[in-house]
Formats: structure tokens, C-alpha cells, sequence
């Protein structure tokens, strides 16, 4: 059974998916000497924001197939050190999107009524109505700086209140801009319009001090800055400036350069910021959701799936991954079947997305197949993370095409492996959400992959399947599925049976002296 170790509070619906996939040690505040002394006992690490996932921690955890993040950003751990490990990091990015998206609004509305303000002023023994005039959000134009989850998330939000929005962020499509109501603009000209900017980016090399004195010069006079996603985004020297200036009105921030902020920072004492501790995904769902979306990824890991939030490993759209899930599991089928069936020197393989697959992303099939092919026959672990490294370390060539035409499927992925002397020909699609093998080496089998598998060459003649059968219950292994593909009547045929248990070396050497057999194959899928 794999171990998992977690080292911060996470929620109990997420550890009961955690005990589910294998044995929880919960040990919390463990400082850098403890987590290297026992993180190589694990199979699995999962973490919030206070545990630094160091190069040196990944390098002691040498059993360690994944490393979850209950929570979006994955600033405390070293991506490029795990992915150099073959190690799947997965967080759970889509468990805050709606709690920091109200709190922007809830930031917007403060700084539009000046709500904080006017509660301390009420707690302090004052009535003041008539200082505390805002304005309405109604009619403004809310630029938003990125239009990612969360920044969809706000926009959506905002639509309700009467906005106008804006947004920059040069990697959504006009399309995906446009369904949610949103004018996609240059950074200036969303500056130069906006009333309120929100920003809704990751903290990376060309995001740290994005918003400077330069940036913020630029903004209409009189705006308002809100900034919810990450300390460091904005300079905050510059940004007071701005505000003891008249360039920008007021300003909302939840994160902070520095985490948390000195008693006596001026950031958290300026008159015309509204600051908050860092609370976006403070909420009991958003805590919820974070814990199970994490140890789901970290399940699938452990059981050799590719995770839907997997940082290091392709990206799949929510709206593609109903589709391409399960296609993942099948080309990894696809790819262990062909490695343990495929015995001559193999000199390329050819991938056909046909049907629903031409129409979607494909890369994490085509990984899933590098995958299972790789694995069977690599002393190191292989992951969808270090499955393209190896292939190229081994001089895998592959190529791949589209085909909207799946004949008679909804989808069909097809490999070719091409020998020296042959085209060997597999093949599968899913049905009713499952995997079935449709073509096995150019036989017309399908058969639902999972558990021990026998597959026999043989000639198509009278009474081949009881002999297979006696032999096989001779030695005391069950038979639960059978599937005859052949040639044609009395020619070249595959007999594919499913097994309760393995057939063995002596067994199935004892099969294929039997006349008219040429092969018989185990397989473990």
C-alpha cells in the first residue's frame, strides 16, 4: 500500500480520499531536518503554503511519485526539481476561484462605498453620513488583469452589477472572451479606460512588480486598484505614492509583498487602502473543495492516472476533459498492450486521432501512449511528467494525424507500429465511458482491457478454444472473457482471453506446442 504524508491541515472530506488510496500519516509542523529524515518513506507528500518543498527534500524522497498542493499557487515547491524526478505535482486550482472572485467584488464594493472605513468610524463613537458619499459601481468599467479562472469568475460577477468589462490577457481567445462578455484590450488601453483594475495574475518573473510607478502612471487619475491574487504584483512603494498623489482614489489589497506584513508596515496603515489577510480562499467550501481536488490528483497519481490538476504534466481544459480522460486511460492501455506484444525492433509508431479526438487537444493521449509504452521496459519510474525525456533518451520516433471520420465510433485512436518487415496495427475506443480494444495487431478483437490477458497466433480450427481452455484449467487459471478476431474462415486468427489470474511461463509454453499454434502471450494491463 502506498504512503502518504501530510504535513499541514487539510480538510477531513479530502484525507478520507487520502486513506482511500493509501496509508495517511498526518505530522504537522515538521521543521526542515524532520521532513528530510522522513520523507523517504513516502510514496506521496501533500502540502499547503507553509512546507517548502525544497530540491533537496525532493532528492530525499526517493520513493515519491507525487507531491499535492491543497491550494493554487505551487510557489513552495520546486517544479523543475520534481519534474526532473519523474514526480507528478498536482494542486488544486480550480478550489478557490469563486471565494476569491467574491471577495474582489466584496473589495470593489468596499472601495465604492467605503464600507470598512465607515464601520470603524461608527465603532469609534462618530456618526458621519455625509463623509461617506461613494459611488456606484453601475455603468464603470472594471479592467481585469488576466481572464483566467478567477478573472472569468469576477467578470461573470461583475456582468450582474451593470459593468463594463475589459480585460487583458494575451493567451484567451476572442472566443472565450466574448462568451463571457468581455472586450479583450492592450494593457494601455485598458489603463487608460478602467475605473477599477483588478488583478487576477500568478507571481512569475514577468509578473514581480508588474504594477510599478511607470504602470500605474498610466491608469485613468482617480482609479482604483484591487489586488487579490499574489504579494509582489505590486510595488506598494509606488502605489502609495500614487495615492498620496491623486493619481489612483484608493486601493484594496489582500496580499503583500511580504507575508505577513511588519506590525508597523505602511502598507496596512495607509488611509486609502483597504487590506485584509490574505483571506481569498478562506472559505469552509473553498477549504472543502481545495482539500478533495488535491488528494484526488494525488489518488489518480498513485494509481497510475494522469491528474486532472497536474502542474508539470499537460494542461486539459475542463471543457475537453470529459472527452479526453478516458482517452488517456486507453492510450496508456494501448501503449503497455504494444510494448508487451510487439517483440522485433520497432522503428516508429504513427498515432490517428479520429472522430471526437481531432477536435480536441490531444497531447496528454499522446502521452498517455508514450507512457504505457515506455514503462513496461524502463528501470525508472515513467510518468506523463518525464515520458517525453526518456522517449528522446531512447530515439522513440512517433508522429501523429487527424481524421474526423472514426468510421463507426464516436472516437478512435489508432497506433501503427511499424518493424522492420511489418505494419502491426492497434487500435481502441471508449464506450459507455470505457476502455475497449478494438484492433490487436490487425485483428478485430474488442475486448475490454484490464487484469491478466492471453493472446494466441493461431490457425482458425475446429476445437482450438477448448484446448487452450482444458490446458489453461488444467493449471488452475479461470477464464472470465474470451474474443476471436480472424482473417478469414480457417486462416490466421487471435484468440484473446481474460483471465481471474496470470498464466504462467511453463503454461503457456505448454500452449504453444500445441499444433497449430504459433504464439501465446501473457499481458498485464
Amino acid at each position: 500500500m502506498d504512503r502518504i504524508l501530510v504535513t499541514e491541515k487539510i480538510a477531513a472530506e479530502g484525507l478520507d480520499v487520502l486513506r482511500r488510496a493509501g496509508e495517511v500519516d498526518v505530522k504537522l509542523d515538521l521543521d526542515k531536518a524532520a521532513l528530510l529524515a522522513q520523507v523517504a518513506e513516502y510514496d506521496a507528500l501533500v502540502v499547503r503554503s507553509a512546507t517548502k518543498v525544497t530540491a533537496e527534500v525532493i532528492a530525499a524522497g526517493k520513493q515519491l511519485k507525487v507531491i499535492g498542493r491543497a491550494g493554487t499557487g505551487v510557489d513552495n515547491i520546486d517544479v523543475e526539481a520534481a519534474t526532473r524526478n519523474g514526480i507528478i505535482v498536482v494542486n488544486a486550482p480550480a478550489s478557490n476561484n469563486v471565494a476569491v472572485a467574491e471577495l474582489a467584488i466584496g473589495l470593489l464594493i468596499s472601495l465604492a462605498r467605503s464600507i470598512p472605513q465607515a464601520h470603524a468610524s461608527l465603532q469609534s463613537g462618530k456618526w458621519e453620513r455625509t463623509k461617506f458619499v461613494g459611488w456606484e459601481v453601475r455603468g464603470k468599467t472594471l479592467g481585469l488583469v488576466g481572464l483566467g479562472r478567477i478573472g472569468s469568475e469576477v467578470a461573470i460577477r461583475a456582468r450582474a452589477l451593470e459593468m463594463t468589462i475589459l480585460a487583458y490577457d494575451p493567451v484567451v481567445s476572442l472566443d472565450r472572451a466574448e462568451q463571457i462578455g468581455v472586450e479583450l484590450v492592450s494593457m494601455d488601453d485598458l489603463l487608460a479606460r478602467s475605473d477599477v483594475v483588478s488583478l487576477h495574475v500568478p507571481l512569475v518573473d514577468a509578473t514581480r512588480n508588474l504594477f510599478d510607478a511607470s504602470r500605474i502612471a498610466r491608469m485613468k487619475r482617480g482609479a482604483c486598484l484591487i489586488n487579490a491574487s499574489r504579494g509582489g504584483i505590486v510595488d506598494e512603494a509606488a502605489l502609495m505614492e500614487a495615492l498620496d498623489s491623486g493619481q489612483l482614489t484608493a486601493a484594496a489589497l489582500d496580499v503583500f509583498s511580504q507575508e505577513p506584513p511588519a506590525p508597523d508596515a505602511l502598507v496596512t496603515h495607509h488611509p486609502k487602502i483597504i487590506t485584509v489577510p490574505h483571506i481569498g480562499a478562506s472559505t469552509a467550501e473553498a477549504q472543502i473543495s481545495a482539500g478533495s481536488e488535491v488528494a484526488e490528483g494525488v489518488a489518480a497519481a498513485l494509481g497510475g492516472e494522469t491528474p486532472r490538476y497536474a502542474v508539470n504534466a499537460p494542461f486539459v481544459a475542463p471543457e475537453s476533459w470529459g472527452v479526453l480522460q478516458p482517452y488517456m486511460t486507453l492510450g496508456r492501455q494501448l501503449g503497455c498492450l504494444i510494448s508487451q506484444m510487439i517483440v522485433d525492433p520497432v522503428r516508429s509508431y504513427d498515432l490517428e486521432f479520429r472522430g471526437e479526438l481531432a477536435e480536441v487537444d490531444t497531447h496528454p493521449v499522446r502521452l498517455a501512449v508514450l507512457q504505457g509504452l515506455l514503462e513496461a521496459n524502463s528501470p525508472m519510474r515513467i510518468t506523463p511528467v518525464n515520458a517525453p525525456l526518456i522517449a528522446r533518451e531512447r530515439g522513440v520516433r512517433l508522429t501523429e494525424r487527424t481524421d474526423p471520420d472514426a468510421q463507426s465510433y464516436t472516437g478512435l485512436l489508432v497506433v501503427n507500429v511499424q518493424t522492420a518487415d511489418n505494419l502491426h496495427c492497434f487500435s481502441g475506443s471508449v464506450l459507455r465511458g470505457e476502455s475497449h480494444i478494438i484492433q490487436a495487431d490487425g485483428y478485430f478483437v474488442d475486448f475490454v482491457p484490464h487484469g491478466p490477458l492471453l493472446f494466441t497466433y493461431h490457425r482458425d480450427r475446429p476445437g482450438m478454444i477448448g484446448r487452450v481452455g482444458t490446458l489453461l484449467g488444467t493449471s488452475d487459471v479461470n477464464i472470465s472473457g474470451m474474443y476471436v478476431g480472424r482473417l478469414a474462415p480457417r486462416e490466421q486468427a487471435m484468440m484473446v482471453l481474460t483471465l481471474d489470474e496470470p498464466a504462467s511461463a511453463e503454461v503457456l509454453a505448454k500452449i504453444e506446442e500445441e499444433e497449430d499454434i504459433q504464439r501465446a502471450i501473457g499481458v498485464v494491463l
